[in-house]
Order: structure tokens, then sequence, then C-alpha cells
């Protein structure tokens, strides 16, 4: 046999296009949190090789700082750039251009991940509205995915009431990814980016997900409604792909109405736009929404699909 004849006796599986996305979804991650501790490095570096000047101390010029005034924001201008902090208190057209483009959206599932029961969770997907809810300034506020105003109300979040144990200071805020369950008037909370002032943006899903269990039955925001917490909070039930937790979630009793399953990739940080790191699966069996209806509840003659 020619040398040129020989052939492998296999060949490698191919690479699926939403495989190769999500490989590259987590090096961009990965590249960008060595490129914050490379910042942070070079700060202490700079700080630590500064001379002492404790031998011979020499006087110092007071001279006051000069104010500079923040510009205003310019509905025209790039609403993307806002600081999280300032767009909690967005109002009008700025706040809905703001909140529309913020929210991660999943990917459809059309191949079974890598490591999947290692590297991934899944839950059941609430049937309702996807909104972001942030407590700022003694109020708490909702907004759809189009950046619609949905509700206006007290709740026990950080900040979130005005009422005598809350923080008065414009740090304390929070912002939730939520999906409002119209049938009980619930928030079910699929995903935390901010908690008391703290940002999650770069935190894995595995972190967010804890904080977010721990954190939210501390502030007494699953209690009840009361006076000062119009909506009841609830989390949902999140499982580790095995072949226990597929089954549950997929099978599996829960208070709301089902619409889907949702898998989260453990490493994923929360991205804006959609990601791959997040994947959506309907079918009859976990979804009364598998294909598109009319205003009137009629099957349309086609069916659009985003993969």
């Amino acid at each position: 046999m020619a040398p040129h004849d020989i052939r492998r006796p296999f060949k490698r599986a191919a690479i699926s296009d939403q495989q190769k996305r999500r490989e590259l979804s987590l090096q961009r991650q990965a590249q960008n949190r060595t490129e914050a501790q490379l910042q942070a490095r070079r700060l202490a570096s700079s700080i630590l090789s500064f001379p002492n000047h404790n031998s011979d101390p020499q006087p110092l010029d007071l001279v006051p700082e000069p104010i500079v005034e923040e510009p205003e924001t310019d509905a025209t201008g790039d609403i993307s750039e806002i600081d999280i902090r300032h767009a909690a208190r967005l109002k009008g057209s700025e706040a809905r251009r703001w909140f529309a483009s913020q929210l991660m959206l999943p990917e459809w599932m059309i191949d079974v991940p890598d490591r999947l029961n290692e590297d991934w969770y899944v839950f059941a997907r609430p049937a309702g509205k996807r909104c972001f809810v942030v407590s700022s300034n003694g109020t708490t506020v909702s907004r759809l995915r189009n950046g619609s105003l949905l509700h206006r109300f007290p709740s026990a979040l950080p900040n979130g009431a005005r009422t005598r144990e809350s923080s008065r200071s414009g740090q304390s805020y929070c912002i939730l990814d939520c999906i409002f369950h119209e049938s009980d008037q619930t928030y079910y909370v699929i995903d935390m980016v901010c908690w008391a002032g703290i940002s999650f943006y770069e935190c894995t899903a595995e972190f967010r997900f804890f904080w977010m269990n721990s954190k939210l039955v501390e502030s007494g925001a699953c209690e009840a409604p009361s006076t000062y917490h119009r909506y009841r909070f609830s989390l949902v039930h999140v499982y580790s792909c095995d072949h226990e937790g597929l089954q549950t979630a997929y099978t599996g009793a829960v208070p709301y109405l089902k619409d889907g399953l949702l898998f989260y990739n453990k490493h994923a940080h929360y991205q804006t736009g959609n990601t791959p790191l997040v994947l959506v699966w309907k079918d009859e069996s976990c979804s009364q929404y598998v294909i598109d209806t009319d205003n009137k509840g009629q099957v349309p003659n086609q069916q659009q699909y985003s993969l």
C-alpha cells in the first residue's frame, strides 16, 4: 500500500457551530478576567514602587481638586455605555433603550454540549413575562424585554422600599433577572445581576446561583406580600444535568406553568444579548408554547424559528 493510501481507522467527530461559539465565549471570558487581573497587578505594582519620602518630608501644597460636572445623558447618544449604577435611575425612553439591551438571552438547543453532566445546570423555565427587577432609592421597578415599565412597587429587596430599616445610600441597589408569573402574581428569579450595590456580571453562573439562593431568602423577598412588599419573589429549583436532574426538571411538578427547560453553563458570566452558554429546549411535554399562534390562538401556516 502506498504511503498516501494510508487512512486513519477513525474520524474525529465534527464540532458543531454552536459548540465552537461556546468555546469562544469561554475563552473571551478567561481573557477578560486575565486582563482585569493584570490591571490590578499593575496598579498594585505602581503603588508599591512609589518612592518613600518619609526620610525627607516635603511641604505639601493643598490645592483643591477641580470639580468636574458629569455631562447629562443624551437620548441620542450611546446608551449602552451607561454605568449600571446610573442605569437604575434612568427614566422614559432612556430607560427603555438601556434595559432592552441588557438581558442575557438563550439560544435554541440544537446539539448536546460537551461535558453536559459536569458543566451545566438545568431548570424548568416559568411561563410569563421576562423582565429586569431593579430596587433603588426606596422603590422597586420591573421592566420588560422591550424596556417598558411593568410594575412600580415597594419590596423587601435592598433599598426597595421607603422604610426605617432601608438604606438611604444610592450605592445600595439590586438588579434581578426574573419572570413574572401572572396567575400567582409572583416574580420567579432566574438570575442575579447586582445585589446591594455589588455587580455579578463577571461572576460565574455557579457563584451567582449560590449567592442568589442565600441572599434572596435572607432579605425576606420570598415572604408573602405585605404593605412594604407588594409582590412575592420565588426561586426556581436548579439541578445538575445528570440523569436524575434532567428527569426532575423535565417531568417534576413545579408551582408554575412550565415553558421549556433552560440550560446554564456553570462557568458562564452574565452576558448581554444572545449567548451559546445559555440554551433553551421546548417540546410538547414541557411547554405549551412550542409553536407560534396568532392573537386569536390559531396556528399560522408558517412557523418562524431563531437558531
